[in-house]
């Protein structure tokens, strides 16, 4: 959905771009023609609508809300299909996920250890507090401790980290 958006976004701008200047300087002369409608830019109504299919309590969750909160998460990870890792793993495609399993990680001798599939309980566990649910991980981030703002992130993560079906 967020490709197809982010097609028809640019879709418009190339449309745009191709206006010769004689063009612009003509339309303060005469009546303009009637102007066809413009694309959609991609907004946060497609984003929110995305969010408002996922499974309680997510579907409550605002898109923006969690794109914020993300923001303390991208200095040291990525969420986009094939971005690089940074201090931390890629996130694109971590549900469903075992633990430590991303290629081309290191991960903590903690995270090796562990058994466990990445889903929605386990990262709001884990985004709580990341050393107390799992003592001796490498993850520097005190957690996100208030509730509504993990189930943001967490829906917001569903949104922009899932694969293509």
């Amino acid at each position: 959905m967020r490709r197809l958006l982010i097609s028809v976004a640019l879709a418009a701008c190339v449309a745009a771009c191709g206006q010769p200047a004689s063009q612009t300087a003509a339309s303060s002369e005469s009546p303009a023609p009637a102007a066809a409608p413009a694309a959609p830019a991609p907004d946060t109504a497609a984003l929110q609508a995305a969010i408002a299919a996922l499974p309680a309590p997510y579907n409550e969750a605002t898109y923006e809300a969690g794109r914020r909160v993300f923001a303390q998460c991208r200095s040291c990870h990525t969420i986009e299909a094939g971005a690089p890792n940074r201090v931390g793993p890629n996130l694109h495609g971590v549900f469903g996920r075992e633990i430590g399993s991303l290629e081309g990680f290191n991960y903590s001798q903690a995270v090796q250890d562990a058994n466990f599939v990445w889903d929605a309980a386990q990262l709001d566990n884990w985004l709580a507090n990341p050393q107390t649910f799992l003592p001796g991980n490498r993850m520097a981030f005190a957690g996100v401790r208030n509730e509504t703002q993990r189930r943001d992130l967490i829906a917001y993560l569903m949104v922009e980290s899932a694969t293509a079906p």
